[in-house]
Order: structure tokens, then sequence, then C-alpha cells
């Protein structure tokens, strides 16, 4: 069985597309929903109670985060595998059960992610490589640029695979312990399957599992560059040498410097105060 994890804050509309997408797709396969809402103030739980009496619904008094969230999802799960998703995911594939047959047949492998298509045609940025300073420099420094795609059809490894759809052999998840509960949001998935990695571990994404993406359900610009900061130094302090953490360090701060600096002369309070409030370490 695949216990599904949904996080949920403020995302009533989309959690219940994302749920009825769940119920139509998902039909070969043997699974649980778990929802934990993190404290929201929208009517997200009446919708739950209301249109999914089958949904295992977790309320949590605060906003506890993503890392946080999964955590207590995980510990009321009972399948063999989880599968971690957005709120702000539809289900569009309708063989997800590929997914944990190839978890299943394969010891070595212990996460997959799949492709996350955006509402405009898109593809959202759903592996990658793990950020060491070459990664870390080019993504402050450099224009971001287009996910390149793979060209294989079969699953291919990568070092690691977004949280936003996240399947994963239960026994590894409780292993390592579940995702760093230090991340409130951001950089968790990347920091957990760098640790499936030095498992010995293999992490795969499959291009032809294909999930539709909204995008920030429960989050923004400002709040995403704030977390993505602190997950980045926090990343380095914990799995990195300390020169590496100190040079990391320094390079947050001049991209900061230099936003605050443009937005001083251009008169601009978001680059102001979202990069004031990132070099808060």
């Amino acid at each position: 069985m695949v216990s599904i994890i949904i996080l949920s804050y403020n995302t009533e509309n989309l959690l219940e597309k994302c749920l009825t997408s769940i119920y139509e797709k998902v039909k070969d396969l043997s699974f649980e929903i778990i929802v934990v809402d993190n404290a929201s103030s929208d009517n997200s739980v009446t919708m739950i109670q209301k249109k999914f009496s089958k949904v295992q619904l977790i309320q949590s008094p605060d906003n506890l985060g993503f890392a946080k969230g999964v955590n207590l999802g995980a510990r009321r799960a009972r399948g063999e595998y989880l599968l971690l998703l957005n709120s702000d995911i539809e289900v569009i594939s309708t063989e997800l059960k590929d997914l944990f047959t190839y978890l299943q047949n394969n010891e070595d492998v212990a996460v997959i992610g799949g492709k996350l298509d955006n509402a405009d045609g898109s593809t959202s940025r759903s592996y990658g490589s793990f950020y060491e300073l070459k990664e870390v420099a080019r993504m402050l420094f450099v224009k971001e640029s287009k996910v390149e795609g793979i060209s294989s059809q079969r699953p291919v490894e990568v070092d690691w695979v977004s949280g936003g759809f996240m399947a994963i052999k239960k026994k590894i998840f409780d292993e390592l312990k579940g995702l760093d509960p230090k991340f409130f949001m951001y950089i968790e998935d990347m920091e957990f399957c760098y640790r499936v990695n030095k498992k010995g571990l293999k992490v795969l994404y499959n291009p032809n599992i294909d999930i539709k993406h909204v995008g920030q359900g429960s989050s923004n610009r400002a709040f995403a560059i704030i977390n993505i900061y602190k997950g980045i130094l926090y990343f380095y302090k914990k799995q990195k040498p300390r020169w590496q953490y100190y040079a990391v360090k320094s390079m947050l701060m001049i991209k900061a410097f230099l936003a605050i600096l443009i937005g001083t002369l251009t008169r601009s309070t978001f680059l102001k105060d979202t990069y004031y409030k990132a070099i808060k370490f």
C-alpha cells in the first residue's frame, strides 16, 4: 500500500482539485491519503470533512512547515511506500503504479520523482544537482535557466527530486528519521536526497510520470527567497566543511547586499525588505 501525504496551508480550492484528481486517476493502486493541515484559516478542513470522508485528516494547531508536517503525516502512514504531494498538484498520469513497482524491484533505489508540468505548458524544476558551491554561485549570480529536459524515456539517476512529488520507500524514510525538521520549507527535499545518496542508495527521475503543478499554492516569492537562503546556509552548516559554510555565507550576503543596493536605487521596498530578512542569520 502507498501512503499519500499532502500538506495544506490555506489552499482549499487547490487541495480539492488535488484530492479529486487522485481519486479519478489512481485506479490500480492500493493507497491511503493523509492530509496534514497546517493551521489553515480558510475552509480546507471543512471541505475535506464534507467531500472526502476517506481522507485521514491531521489538524495541526500551528503551521509546522513542510518538513515537520510531512514527518507528522508519515508517523500515521501504514503503507510500505510514501508519496509526498504538494496541495497545488493535480495527478494527470494514470501510471503511478509503475513508480512503486520500480521501487519494489530495485533494492538500490530509495526515491523516485516525476515531471511537474506548469499550467502554461512549461516545466517546473523538479530535479537537479546537489547545491555544491558552484551550483549555489550559478543560482545566485547567473540568470536562472530553463530546466533541461531529459531525453530518456526511462527512469534516470539524478541528485535530488522535488518534495512536491516524491515517492519514497517508507523503510528508508524511517531509517533516515524523515525530513530534517530544522528546515521550515525549501531545501529539505534536496538535503533528504543528499542523505539517501550518502547511504549508498539512488534517487531517480521518471519523465513518464506527468503531474500538473499550479505552483506556490501556500507561499510567495519573498517567503521563498528568505527560506531558501536560510535552508542553503543550514545545509552547509550540517553537511559541509566549515570553510565551505563560510564561503556560501559570503556569497549569500554579497547577493543580498547587491539586491538591497538595487532596491535602494530603484525604491523597491520588496528587494530591501526581503533581502534584509534573508540575511538575518
